[in-house]
């Protein structure tokens, strides 16, 4: 079957939020349209992968790669390692490589005359708690919609110095100097930044003198130190750094610092240092079924302004925590140098 591009703004907003190389390299605007048969399913994150033969319009064969998100977003969109098999028809609409490759970012899908599903609804208000202790995931009716998703959220909120203008003008998403092509997450508060689609889990410890918080999102896992200790001087810097936490009447207060140095952790190409500071707090609200969720980002280094932002998550005590497992050999499937 031929394929066709078609430009329509509007189908923008259907691709994919999640992508871990941001839209660089990817016509945003197009969309390429295709029927054939799927080769192969590649059921992997940080993204599932699986590719089409067709025919292109000078009837030649070219076998298109098709990337959507995780394994953990397809699954709660009611996908599984056996929704695509080897010689299936389908036809699927992507937005494809600027580079002119058979590349392109999953918009939608039908197989053999079913629509797959794409999207995921939110998560409904039912359950509630007294305590931070729980899974929570953010209310995304609430939340500002940005081209690109969690790229798209730091680029306009994030003001740079001249330094973190010059860095994210040199980054080249599409290689190796993408931390995400060697399965290295993203510090905080890429947690909480990715709740829209990624739970979060806030664990206390009966001694109360740890919280542990994680996401599904690359596996993290942070332990936030209740004891009273300040952060050590000179000490080892990593990538989810060192954070200690107090309470301010019933908010949770969590201070972190001593990143090590990260090449893209907001996925626009603007780095982050040892100046890096992140302070973040959690409140539960009366009726027990959210938690307003709120960060302060500085690094002077890179930029000009601290950066602010406030959400709400809810209480999702249904929703499972899915191990994320990435996978180094499909994390690479994007470079192209």
């Amino acid at each position: 079957m031929r394929y066709r591009t078609v430009f329509a703004a509007a189908l923008v907003l259907a691709s994919p939020l999640s992508a871990h190389h941001s839209d660089a390299g990817m016509d945003m605007d197009s969309v390429v349209a295709f029927e054939g048969t799927v080769t192969q399913f590649n059921w992997r994150n940080p993204h599932v992968y699986f590719t089409v033969e067709t025919t292109d319009q000078n009837g030649e064969r070219v076998e298109w790669t098709l990337q959507t998100d995780s394994t953990n977003l397809r699954a709660r969109r009611g996908w599984t390692r056996d929704t695509l098999s080897s010689g299936d028809r389908v036809a699927v609409r992507g937005n494809p490589a600027e580079d002119g490759r058979p590349y392109a970012i999953l918009v939608s899908i039908d197989k053999e005359g079913v629509v797959l599903p794409m999207n995921s609804e939110a998560p409904e208000v039912a359950a509630r708690t007294s305590t931070l202790e729980g899974i929570w995931r953010a209310d995304r009716s609430k939340l500002i919609s940005y081209p690109g998703g969690f790229d798209g959220f730091f680029i306009a909120q994030l003001n740079l110095t001249e330094k973190g203008k010059a860095a994210e003008a040199q980054f080249d998403d599409l290689s190796d100097e993408n931390p995400d092509s060697t399965c290295i997450g993203r510090p905080t508060p890429a947690a909480l930044v990715s709740t829209a689609f990624y739970p979060l889990e806030i664990e206390i410890n009966e001694d109360q003198e740890t919280i542990v918080i994680r996401s599904e999102l690359f596996d993290e896992e942070r332990t936030v130190h209740m004891d009273g200790r300040g952060h050590p001087e000179n000490g080892e810097r990593t990538v989810q750094g060192h954070s200690i936490g107090s309470w301010d009447d019933d908010t949770l207060v969590v201070d972190t610092t001593n990143f090590t140095d990260h090449r893209s952790p907001y996925q626009t190409g603007v780095p982050s240092g040892a100046q890096k500071h992140v302070v973040e707090r959690y409140q539960l609200t009366e009726d027990g079924t959210r938690v307003v969720a709120s960060f302060m980002l500085e690094d002077p280094e890179y930029i000009a302004e601290p950066m602010t932002h406030t959400r709400e998550l809810i209480y999702s005590p249904h929703m499972e925590m899915l191990r994320f497992d990435c996978d180094a050999e499909a994390t690479r499937r994007f470079v192209t140098q």
